[in-house]
């Protein structure tokens, strides 16, 4: 039996924007049932004292990657511990469903998602049940054999729908009109299931420079995908785009443009507006672009981050160096023994080969240049860590970076790390998304790159850094981002993301003056297909005061609960959304 909650005593921000207010809130099963003043405890009510709190509904991540990782680490900590009350999943393309019946097709699908997302492949195929081809019966087994501490909502991705339908050839051409029509049917099945859009990917390349699969889709395919979205009013089209590698954003924004227009299809470009300081010649174009839209009155919505990633850059797992094009020293991810990656470093063919790889890498990344890289972690303790690699170069004597990152790693071994530390954010362009009518944030991108720092418990930084900090943002402001404007995106709206009576009760309570986004540290419990465990990072509670999930306390007065209200959700299309209500 749930016995309620009494919120006593703290300051209402309601997720909407409007002004923050004293008092009590009332929890009852699942729903907020009053917001009142001097509220009286009733039955047997659990009192939360919220003096000197705020209280605002629970906070939505906008991008994750826990589509399998959830599956092992149901958990899904320290999310709760940050207020995180929904996740939303199948992003960039990526996805566990639907799933070829082919288990060729099937480790082609997981291959794709382990390498672009830093996702271990061994537990991704062994700790899924995979007792699924359709997005449907995917929904019914994480609903069945899961329990989860926060709400989970997903699209349906174009990666594994074209996967399934194509097998291996989706990575080489175009599809049939009849794989079309097959790829229709299995949409129309996922939205049917409670998909909350479908999400595509014109950011990735492999390792080898292959175009991620969904970039071979013609427009026929897209036109017939999009015919289905649009008989599923509320649901959404996710699109990342490319401002930092091969930087065809403007052409990829373009053409889907040209596509959508006169559909009634609400769409992200995730990445449409860049946000880095280095990135600024091409800042200005991009809002010129984002602001051409909003003026013909198309419903495409910039998706930004306010935290730019600190990036930790392995030897063992990471796509870093196939992303920034340095293909060579990708080679050394791709070679799976360590006496052979040691090897592969000492050649002298081989570091000319990467010294010219090096030298390649595109001007727009941070990455090519030495004084971006921190040797930050040693296996062997040999060192030097704790210095920028472009002086380690100096004290060293080298003429390139590369050469010194190899003997570094020779010295220090494969399972050391480098560290791209967060970079600069650009002055005008966070700021602009702060107060753009058309921008969702907070793409922590947690779930995924789980050796690369987790983006769990970014969130917090719009908080302290953006409210108590510089005050740059309102605390109004800041909750209204991190869930009505979240929830008004993905029309979650009649049931989530603000704080009334009658809502679901979603809520967290915090202490402005006592959470901060902890400091990273290894947590060594991802199973890693060997009877064993391997590390991902994760960081201590913020910590919030509670969570409440569906009614349920995940997180209450320092600690974890061990609950699992979570619900898989979906779009309700049947309010008008929140900057239209406003109006």
């Amino acid at each position: 039996m749930k016995l309620g909650f009494l919120i006593k005593g703290g300051t209402v921000v309601d997720g909407t924007g409007a002004p923050a207010y004293r008092a009590d809130v009332r929890v009852t099963d699942d729903r907020i049932s009053e917001i009142g003043q001097n509220l009286e405890r009733q039955g047997r009510e659990q009192v939360i004292d919220a003096t000197g709190c705020y209280v605002t509904p629970g906070f939505m991540e906008t991008h994750n990657h826990f589509d399998a990782p959830m599956w092992w680490l149901p958990s899904m900590e320290p999310m709760p511990g940050y207020g995180v009350t929904t996740s939303i999943n199948g992003n960039c393309g990526f996805g566990a469903a639907p799933v070829s019946s082919d288990p060729k097709v099937r480790l082609e699908a997981v291959k794709i998602f382990s390498f672009f997302e830093d996702i271990p492949e061994k537990p991704f195929m062994d700790r899924l049940p995979w007792d699924w081809t359709t997005w449907g019966e995917y929904r019914s087994s994480i609903e069945r054999n899961l329990k989860l501490p926060l709400n989970f909502a997903s699209y349906c991705g174009h990666i594994p729908l074209r996967l399934t339908v194509m097998g291996l050839d989706a990575w080489e051409r175009a599809a049939t009109p009849a794989e079309i029509a097959k790829m229709a049917e299995l949409l129309d099945e996922a939205l049917a299931a409670g998909a909350i859009g479908l999400s595509t990917n014109y950011l990735d390349n492999d390792g080898k420079d292959r175009r991620i699969v969904t970039k071979l889709a013609d427009d026929a395919e897209m036109n017939a995908l999009f015919d289905v979205l649009e008989r599923y009013p509320g649901r959404v089209f996710q699109v990342i785009v490319d401002w930092v590698m091969r930087v065809d954003a403007p052409a990829t924004m373009d053409r889907f443009v040209g596509l959508l227009r006169g559909r009634n299809i609400r769409t992200q470009f995730t990445g449409a507006v860049p946000t880095l300081a280095y990135q600024d010649k091409i800042v200005a174009p991009a809002i010129e672009m984002h602001e051409a839209r909003k003026a013909e009155g198309l419903d495409i919505w910039a998706g930004y981050h306010h935290v730019a990633s600190t990036v930790l850059i392995g030897f063992m797992n990471s796509l870093v160096w196939a992303q920034i094009n340095n293909y060579v020293w990708n080679e050394i991810i791709d070679e799976r023994d360590e006496q052979k990656k040691l090897d592969m470093l000492a050649d002298p063919t081989w570091r000319a080969r990467a010294r010219e790889s090096w030298n390649s890498v595109r001007d727009v990344s941070r990455a090519k240049h030495a004084d971006a890289f921190e040797l930050f972690d040693s296996e062997t303790n040999a060192g030097p860590t704790g210095i920028l690699l472009s002086q380690f170069m100096k004290d060293r004597g080298y003429d390139h970076p590369s050469d010194a990152l190899a003997d570094w790693v020779i010295e220090n071994g494969v399972h050391s790390n480098l560290r791209m530390e967060e970079a600069p954010k650009h002055k005008d362009a966070l700021p602009y998304m702060f107060n753009d009518n058309l921008a969702i944030g907070n793409l922590s991108d947690a779930g995924a790159h789980g050796k690369m720092f987790c983006g769990a418990g970014d969130n917090v930084l719009l908080l302290t850094r953006h409210v108590r900090d510089s005050q740059d943002l309102t605390i109004e402001q800041a909750v209204h981002l991190l869930s009505g404007r979240i929830a008004d995106f993905f029309n979650l709206l009649p049931e989530r993301g603000t704080l009334h009576v009658g809502k679901k009760a979603d809520v967290t309570v915090f202490n402005l003056d006592e959470i901060e986004r902890r400091p990273e540290y290894k947590r060594f419990d991802v199973p890693d297909g060997e009877g064993g465990v391997t590390y991902r990072y994760s960081r201590e509670a913020a910590p919030m005061r509670l969570t409440l999930v569906n009614g349920e306390a995940t997180f209450v007065r320092g600690e974890f609960t061990g609950k699992f209200p979570g619900q898989v959700v979906t779009a309700v299309a049947d309010e008008p959304p929140l900057a239209q209500a406003a109006e």
